[in-house]
């Protein structure tokens, strides 16, 4: 069964894509927990960080992590999340990068 990212992917369901490559997709969480709020998911279905993950899609997504917070006008920081497995706080089983701004953010997290 597909999982809601590749759904969303597939354009199944909609998002408010704001990137695309060959690669990866971008899009606003419908959830957000910061003023901006951006996923940024690999069209592969890898599900977490503990995959088999090659080191090219790993940069891949963190280079597209930055371009999301440049688009977004990030200038006063943000914060790059990955969450891996259900202690990690994974919500949905299919990797993916949270690009967090718009506010001054605490530490720790949670």
């Amino acid at each position: 069964m597909p999982t809601l990212f590749e759904r969303i992917i597939s354009g199944e369901i909609p998002s408010d894509q704001i990137y695309q490559d060959e690669v990866c997709v971008a899009f606003r969480d419908i959830d957000p927990k910061a003023p901006t709020h951006v996923l940024v998911v690999p069209r592969k279905p890898v599900r977490s960080l503990d995959d088999d993950l090659d080191a090219a899609l790993a940069g891949h997504l963190l280079v597209v992590a930055n371009k999301m917070a440049q688009q977004e006008q990030l200038s006063n920081g943000y914060r790059v999340v990955i969450n891996c497995g259900e202690d990690g706080g994974q919500s949905v089983d299919h990797l993916h990068v949270h690009v967090l701004g718009g506010r001054a953010l605490d530490w720790p997290p949670g």
